[in-house]
């Protein structure tokens, strides 16, 4: 399939050679940046271009990996005059309704769920990927080329797709800002941030094989009054990092507390 990538981030530097190393056929690069779509296209070996009216006209599907608040006008800029191509984007929560309410045909999503930074490597056959599409040709095609490029491929609605994407918000965003709170504590004592990183790895590993609520340790499982009031006062120069302290708690210590739900 002749693919155009529009967008040259954190995604599209991470598919777009996985497609291409799958055998699918590149043409071009997109990006408002000249300096992202010729990093790009340089690792692609091909053609980039900053401006719309310069895209190929005959590509079989443009793929949108831009921000979520450009995404409609760029579709709708890109679109006019390719109505027989397939055009699909990989947002977490954007509706598959965008391309309707544009009056298109063919539309579709591709949504690999993973956190993605351009210098770290990833394994993309490992990365669970999301697809929907307007047209049940078009989802099957969203399908064969997501297995192209993965080994856990399924098809998911918008409307669950949107809870999967705030279900990785707190996975990954919110856990790794934790880890940016745990480094300005641990500066404190005049440590590296690496001493945490057993600990951190320990409780990755550990939902492997149990499920989070069981995995859960510390002081507001139990809600150690006397050691969460010693930690709060620690944080008294802190008062944002004090409330969230406080929120996670009696989060951490509601749930422990929850009876399970019976299936």
């Amino acid at each position: 399939m002749r693919i155009v990538l529009l967008g040259a981030g954190n995604v599209a530097s991470h598919l777009g050679p996985a497609l291409q190393h799958a055998g699918h056929e590149l043409v071009q690069v997109y990006s408002r940046s000249e300096e992202s779509a010729s990093e790009l296209a340089v690792r692609l070996q091909v053609p980039f271009t900053v401006h719309t009216e310069d895209l190929v006209s005959d590509a079989d599907i443009y793929l949108f990996s831009v921000r979520d608040a450009v995404l409609e006008s760029l579709i709708r800029e890109v679109a006019a005059g390719r109505d027989d191509a397939l055009f699909v984007h990989t947002a977490g929560s954007i509706s598959v309704d965008v391309f309707r309410n544009l009056g298109l045909a063919h539309g579709g999503v591709f949504y690999p769920m993973q956190t993605f930074s351009k210098k770290r490597p990833v394994d993309f056959a490992q990365i669970p990927v999301f697809v929907e599409a307007l047209e049940e040709s078009d989802c099957q095609l969203l399908e064969e080329l997501a297995r192209s490029v993965s080994r856990r491929v399924y098809r998911l609605t918008s409307e669950k797709r949107r809870y999967l994407h705030l279900s990785a918000v707190f996975a990954c965003n919110f856990a790794n800002h934790c880890y940016a709170l745990a480094a300005e504590m641990v500066e404190r004592s005049g440590l590296p941030f690496d001493v945490l990183l057993p600990l951190i790895d320990e409780t990755a590993a550990k939902v492997h094989t149990l499920e989070p609520r069981a995995a859960q340790t510390g002081p507001a499982v139990r809600y150690d009054e006397n050691v969460l009031e010693r930690q709060k006062k620690l944080l008294a120069d802190r008062p944002d990092m004090q409330d969230v302290y406080d929120r996670m708690s009696r989060s951490i210590h509601a749930l422990a507390t929850k009876t399970p739900h019976k299936k």
